[in-house]
């Protein structure tokens, strides 16, 4: 069960304003990234469902999760369709994101009150997903669709959308304040915030002060 209801999900979202996006196979590695995550100041993370038995992966995570940070509400993203919502449902996960519309995620999410972001590229996408119970909708690939611009673009008619941007979003204040200054509600990073060292492996301390930053920012922008 969800430890987070869908509307503690899409505060908390707001609040901190992003969440770090991951997948590893190595679920060591899949701690140390959400511990510096957590560490950095980040209070909800979404764990991308890629590769063979990435749920065993996420099943363990969520446990150690819990115990070693706390306050940090992990759900799962790049699912899509209504099976594999349950099953990461049924693992405890408190929010499921996806980058596509499916009606019948939404059914399954509604169903346990989960918190359930779908990926949308138009207008009229958004507006059915908000229809199936949307809170927090999903714009991907961001920069492709459309950018800040067409987050602002989105806002006119649809002032009262909550919206979610991944894809073409950095850690760095000029990227963060046009999106901000659009009207997310937050925003997602996945690639641009895993620092790596020469060698391939990740600087989980990079990793900690690049999420540490991106916080203070979008703070600093809000103001």
């Amino acid at each position: 069960m969800a430890q987070y209801s869908r509307i503690e999900v899409a505060l908390k979202m707001k609040e901190v304003g992003m969440i770090p996006v991951f997948f590893h196979s190595d679920i060591e590695v899949c701690k140390e990234i959400v511990k510096a995550c957590y560490k950095g100041g980040a209070r909800v993370f979404e764990f991308v469902n890629r590769g063979d038995f990435a749920h065993e992966v996420f099943a363990e995570l969520i446990k150690w999760t819990a115990k070693e940070c706390p306050e940090m509400i992990l759900g799962v993203g790049s699912i899509i369709d209504a099976g594999t919502t349950s099953l990461y449902i049924q693992l405890g996960a408190n929010f499921i994101v996806s980058p596509i519309l499916n009606a019948e995620m939404a059914k399954v999410c509604n169903r346990r009150k989960i918190a359930w972001s779908p990926g949308c590229g138009s207008l009229t996408e958004i507006s059915y997903a908000e229809e199936l119970g949307a809170e927090v909708v999903k714009i991907f690939p961001g920069e492709q669709v459309g950018g800040p611009e067409f987050v602002k673009a989105v806002k006119g008619p649809f002032s009262w959308s909550s919206i979610m941007p991944t894809g073409g979003v950095k850690p760095e204040k000029e990227n963060l304040t046009k999106w901000f200054d659009a009207g997310v509600h937050c925003v997602g990073m996945g690639s641009q915030l895993m620092v790596k060292n020469s060698d391939g492996s990740f600087n989980y301390e990079a990793i900690e002060a690049a999420t540490a930053n991106a916080v203070s920012i979008i703070k600093e922008i809000r103001k």
